[in-house]
């Protein structure tokens, strides 16, 4: 299959633009991201951006068989895995997003985790789980708090942005999580 890559033009015209979630009910983990990004949005596939390391960190890190292209979506549902965000709304980079909007998030995605009954939710970066949910000293890792039954993991965001985690390092936490469950 040949993958589509947007011009510039359509990324820059893709800001606010939403991305489809890869939900189910009773999934292992649901992924959270920050916000999709432009390119993301250009293409409609979560995490499309070339260089963005969620694909080869969840098969690094065993949620996968094999590598998965963005495209390639909805097939971690047959995985047990899913993908939503904190704010629907595409942007060139998270800082765009407000505290406000942060917030927002954090309340709609807890009616979505009672409503999906997640075995965890992992959310990917530790700042917007801080600022979501008003828990400016958490910490990466397993959670002590739950939403309804559903365990919660603050992982590192897996954008390539994040110098502070190499590929190694990033899937050996995601790996973490995946043992856990």
């Amino acid at each position: 299959m040949h993958i589509y890559k947007p011009t510039k033009e359509e990324i820059l015209a893709a800001a606010g633009k939403t991305v489809h979630d890869v939900i189910a009910p009773d999934l292992k983990v649901l992924f959270c991201g920050i916000n999709p990004g432009l390119y993301t949005a250009a293409t409609g596939y979560n995490f499309a951006r070339p260089g963005n390391r969620f694909w080869p960190t969840l098969y690094a890190a065993g949620f996968t068989p094999r590598l998965l292209k963005p495209h390639e979506q909805q097939e971690l549902l047959t995985y047990g895995c899913g993908i939503t965000n904190f704010v629907e709304r595409a942007t060139g980079a998270a800082a765009e997003l407000s505290r406000a909007e942060l917030m927002e998030g954090g309340k709609l995605l807890k009616e979505k985790v009672l409503q999906y009954k997640p075995q965890v939710v992992a959310f990917l970066g530790v700042t917007a789980y801080r600022t979501a949910f008003g828990m400016p000293k958490a910490v990466l890792g397993l959670r002590p708090e739950t939403i309804g039954e559903t365990q919660l993991w603050v992982l590192p965001n897996p954008s390539g942005l994040n110098a502070h985690y190499p590929p190694a390092a990033l899937a050996q936490v995601f790996r973490e999580l995946r043992v856990s469950y």
